[in-house]
């Protein structure tokens, strides 16, 4: 009798430019996005090293897919969310599978289009506030004041009682070197240089402890009042599951927040400088924006209920968020043994994946570096591959803030091009930053009245 026995699975390939000791942590260190889009070239499942640890980058969208769905059980989160926990906490962000199934039922209600709905109240009056105060020609650092404006408008949703305005301050004083500590720890291979005393380490630790202890303040005083604020924190604390009794404790409330305090400004911040970037590059394309939303949009900015009708600028975060989607990696980790593509994982082993170059796969996105909001069109639906977009990640771990984050989007970009014109202020090539996100280095604009 014969028996015949399964062919080994394949070992994925290294990639190459692998140095002793630091892996492949020198090529990462500059060009990072450019290295991970070479690697769709070396194959699905390209093995790299960070400093001594391997990982396995995974470029084909169908296994990304089966990561984030299928065989989603087969996995958690990785190591980069671990360096994310010492300040996020176990929010939704950052919790295993376990406690990520019991918190999200209790979060999910806080982002109710009808919540959405009073949170536009708030994204409109907070951004007319910011462009009243521009003056004609004046050169802005646009990136940073889409970040304090993003940062403003999720703190103020999430505290916008008086006592919570305290923690509105705090937030964007404190959470630059917040976001800055965290950036720096999630992607460095070397974790003994956390713990070393240098200034940055210091500043850091020290942000953390007055942030956690802002917001503890200003959880245990709406505990006190308990009244229904209408903002974000008031639907944490009043959070409960179906048989009204499990409820998030002050901590995971207080962790939820931060997290929400850093996702809800990082993906609009950075989205918003890219977008208004790609409109100083093509003018037909603002031009089309504007006309569109001066159809739409009044001397009082923008309702909930113009949102529907600002469909051209809704191609345009679309399309901005694949071009320059924020979250440009993301990590998982193996909690059984599985096979993913012929690779054989085991618990433990570790996989990164990058949204940002899967949108610019010429294979899924034709001319893919090429900025068209048209790709997103109604009449273009049969050409998109609807499982290759993920900004916002996919499955059961999908980002519960999308939908805020893409009106916010759409609610900024409007106001602004209602009433200014935006131009770069020096015409300079804008270079592309990786960090915890994707961000411009510098995004000069000079404003002008329309």
């Amino acid at each position: 009798m014969t028996t015949t026995t399964a062919p080994p699975l394949a070992a994925a390939p290294t990639a190459p430019g692998r140095m002793p000791v630091l892996g492949h942590a020198a090529r990462l260190a500059v060009g990072r996005l450019d290295f991970l889009q070479t690697l769709r070239g070396q194959g699905d499942i390209v093995r790299v090293h960070l400093g001594p640890r391997p990982v396995y980058v995974v470029n084909a969208p169908e296994l990304i897919r089966s990561v984030l769905t299928t065989q989603a059980a087969s996995f958690d989160k990785g190591r980069f969310f671990e360096k994310m926990r010492p300040v996020l906490g176990t929010g939704i962000l950052t919790a295993d599978t376990e406690p990520h199934r019991r918190q999200r039922p209790l979060v999910q209600p806080a982002f109710h289009h009808e919540r959405i709905r009073g949170y536009v109240d708030i994204m409109n009056r907070l951004t007319l506030d910011a462009v009243t105060r521009w003056q004609p020609g004046q050169v802005l650092a646009f990136d940073q004041e889409m970040h304090a404006l993003a940062l403003r408008i999720v703190a103020t949703s999430l505290f916008s009682s008086d006592v919570g305005e305290r923690a509105v301050t705090a937030t964007q004083r404190l959470f630059p070197a917040v976001s800055l500590g965290v950036a720096r720890r999630t992607l460095s291979p070397f974790p003994w240089l956390e713990q070393l005393p240098t200034p940055g380490n210091r500043r850091f630790e020290a942000a953390v402890a007055e942030l956690w202890a802002v917001i503890d303040m200003v959880i245990a005083a709406y505990r006190a009042q308990a009244a229904d604020h209408g903002d974000l924190l008031s639907m944490l604390l009043a959070a409960h599951d179906e048989n009204g009794t499990g409820r998030l404790s002050d901590r995971e409330i207080r962790d939820e927040a931060v997290t929400l305090l850093g996702a809800g400004t990082e993906t609009s911040s950075n989205s918003l400088s890219w977008l208004f970037h790609e409109l100083d590059r093509h003018p037909d394309v603002q031009e089309r924006l504007r006309a569109e939303i001066d159809g739409v949009v009044g001397p009082d900015g923008v309702r909930y209920e113009q949102i529907k009708e600002l469909t051209y600028t809704q191609q345009a975060v679309n399309e901005v968020l694949r071009l320059h989607t924020p979250i440009w990696i993301l990590m998982r980790r193996a909690v059984t043994e599985v096979e993913l593509g012929g690779q054989l994982l085991r618990p433990g082993d570790e996989i990164v994946f990058s949204p940002t170059a899967l949108h610019r796969d010429p294979a899924i996105y034709p001319d893919p570096l090429r900025f068209d909001p048209d790709r997103w069109s109604p009449e273009r639906e049969s050409e998109r591959q609807r499982h290759s977009y993920i900004p916002f990640g996919m499955g059961s771990r999908r980002c519960i803030g999308d939908v805020f984050a893409r009106v916010e989007m759409s609610v900024i970009t409007a106001v602004i091009l209602s009433r200014w014109k935006l131009r770069s202020a020096d015409g300079k090539p804008v270079r592309a930053v990786c960090t915890g996100s994707l961000h411009p280095a510098r995004l000069p604009m000079r404003v002008t009245p329309r």
